[in-house]
């Protein structure tokens, strides 16, 4: 169906449900009864030894661990209404030209715990307008209680996440660090978890209305500022690439409805399918620690499934899992799972009203399928095929005028960044709010000592033509330099960070090189594995082509190497280290028997940054 039918079809059905009185109650209303909305009390949770809270003093209104003035504030000044409420009035149609023009105006800003960061906001607008009371005050109870566990830093962190989440601008963190990633993730959890509880405490209230109107007048019209929904209910979507993650996320969400207050549904059946295996041991969170590097361990413990997807409905007593998607506040999911979902069921309809999105460890997410992202966001806030039982009268009419996604509030998490995600930053998040763009300055990486890297420019005018012109002087002036060498024409890997050039440069050595060769895919099989390794090593085999995504899923140690050939800067600095290490797996390697060779452009700037430091990779570039 094209845009023109479907937006016919949904005029229709609202001109149809305006003409009746507006008695629908929303999906599952009865999980908040209205007789408990004005009740208040003051509540004491014990916590599981999973989270770093132990005891939180909360002034709630029986929902969730959210402060009574954060939670449910109706005056003009509540961020929420400000923001997501019926008439927006950031949603301008000054503020929606400069967005579409990519208007933006930028100034610098400092976060204390988050550090520097890049603001832009649509061009004539205020920065912060729509941020409303400082909550840093408004969150002081239930944050300042978790010092027995909690660093100040960790602390600082998360005030600072939550006081600027609360603006509801879009927030990108490229540079997330694995020791801070527990206490993000509640934060942001508190935060969609606020979101959800708000929406749904102001359509009860709303319906409050709608019945005492209906029984004051039951041949008179509803009232007509009631429009408090979108087309369907989930309005939070996380990203993930593996269950594991997932699982995490689980943790931090249920970390702000402890038991026995609260009861998690189908919680058994999520941990068993989320976790590992009854009998399997995980050996990467079994072994001793410097065995694994870090990021592998935090990245590939558990269970690394990733095709999933989730519903999450949060009730007023309960947290459900494996909710029905028409039916869920919040959907965990993997960009693989959902675009699977999606053309198996040929609709993307639950994804229509999402008004929070985080995406997590995007580093990951780029070495699996970076397509499916795209994919998934292409169809984030569009106007839904069917009407799936919406009661058109209570849509918020910037939804039905297709403007979701200038209001949309993205959070983009990831530990490095790259051309992908700063262009999924600069041309996908178009929120009238604004966003925050934090910014690091890098250090050079440390390498054995005594080798010594040759960095190689070579000429690039245009983005486009990079990966042809790459190929061509690694072809035209490279290759034939090494082959000719007496030392370099063996013994030789050859790592490509791109799965793109790796193909590519693969058929070349078949064709034309001459050379003798063994490859290391992310698609070798453990036989296929042994077999280059083994022929590598024995000197059968000259060169050795290594993909990324490889070292990124395997971090083999390949002996019988002397010469190195970067085909680009690798995307993890740590790769580079680790492949530097190589040499001298095997014993009596000294630094002068190796050599090192990086071939690079000047759009390779965030991975040389991060390898070379901030300072140094300015004057490569500049070269």
């Amino acid at each position: 169906m094209d845009a023109g039918a479907t937006t016919t079809k949904l005029l229709t059905l609202l001109n149809v449900s305006a003409t009746k009185s507006s008695k629908r109650k929303w999906a599952a209303v009865d999980d908040f009864p209205s007789k408990k909305l004005n009740s208040r009390k003051v509540a004491r949770f014990e916590t599981e030894e999973s989270t770093p809270i132990t005891k939180i003093v909360v002034e709630t209104k029986e929902i969730v661990e959210v402060p009574e003035d954060y939670a449910d504030d109706d005056t003009g000044d509540d961020p929420y209404e400000s923001h997501f409420g019926r008439a927006p009035a950031l949603l301008s149609e000054e503020s929606r030209t400069a967005l579409e023009q990519k208007l933006w105006s930028s100034t610098r800003k400092t976060l204390s715990t988050l550090g520097q960061a890049i603001e832009l906001v649509p061009e004539g607008q205020k920065a912060g307008q729509s941020s409303g009371k400082n909550l840093l005050e408004r969150l002081e109870k239930p944050f300042l209680a978790r010092q027995s566990k909690q660093t100040r830093e960790e602390i600082g962190i998360q005030n600072d996440l939550l006081s600027t989440l609360s603006s509801h601008r879009d927030l990108y963190i490229p540079s997330s660090s694995w020791d801070h990633k527990k206490c993000t993730r509640e934060a942001i959890s508190l935060h969609a978890i606020n979101h959800i509880t708000k929406k749904r405490r102001r359509v009860l209230k709303n319906n409050e209305r709608l019945a005492h109107a209906s029984k004051a007048d039951p041949n008179g019209s509803p009232p007509d500022d009631i429009q408090d929904q979108g087309f369907t209910r989930p309005s939070v979507l996380v990203l993930l690439p593996f269950r594991n993650s997932a699982l995490e996320w689980f943790h931090a969400l249920t970390s702000h409805t402890p038991s026995p207050a609260f009861q998690v549904e189908n919680q058994s059946r999520f941990l068993n399918e989320y976790g590992l295996s009854p009998g399997m041991v995980d050996k990467l969170a079994m072994a001793e620690p410097g065995t694994y590097p870090r990021d592998q361990i935090e990245t590939f413990k558990g269970n690394v499934d990733d095709n999933f997807r989730v519903g999450v409905k949060l009730t007023r007593k309960s947290v459900k899992m494996f909710a029905d998607f028409y039916g869920c506040d919040a959907i965990l999911a993997s960009p693989l799972g959902l675009r699977r979902s999606i053309e198996k069921e040929k609709s993307a309809d639950y994804l229509s009203s999402i008004e929070i999105l985080i995406v997590d460890q995007m580093e990951a997410l780029l070495m699996q399928n970076w397509e499916h992202v795209k994919f998934v966001l292409s169809h984030l806030n569009k106007l839904p095929k069917d009407s799936h039982d919406a009661d058109f009268s209570r849509i918020k009419p910037w939804y039905l005028d297709g403007q979701a996604e200038y209001l949309r509030q993205s959070i983009l998490l990831s530990s490095l960044e790259t051309p992908e995600t700063r262009q999924l930053f600069n041309a996908n998040l178009n929120n009238v709010a604004g966003k925050l763009r934090i910014e690091r300055r890098w250090s050079p990486v440390q390498v054995p000592d005594g080798i010594e890297q040759n960095l190689t420019p070579f000429d690039c005018p245009n983005p486009k033509d990079e990966a042809d012109r790459r190929f061509q002087y690694f072809t035209g002036q490279i290759l034939p330099a090494v082959l000719k060498s007496a030392v370099q024409s063996s013994n030789t890997v050859i790592f490509i960070p791109s799965s793109f050039d790796f193909i590519r440069v693969q058929n070349h050595f078949k064709k034309e090189s001459g050379a003798t060769f063994a490859i290391l895919s992310e698609y070798s099989s453990p036989q296929d594995i042994s077999r280059a390794r083994q022929a590598f090593f024995s000197g059968k085999k000259s060169f050795l082509l290594v993909s990324e995504r490889f070292h990124f899923y395997k971090r083999y140690k390949i002996r019988g190497v002397r010469n190195l050939i970067f085909y680009g800067p690798p995307s993890n600095p740590q790769f580079y280290t680790e492949v530097l290490s190589w040499p001298f797996v095997d014993e009596g390697v000294d630094a002068s028997d190796v050599t090192c060779r990086l071939l690079y452009c000047k759009y390779d700037w965030f991975q040389l940054e991060r390898i070379a430091g901030t300072e140094s990779a300015s004057e490569l570039i500049r070269q």
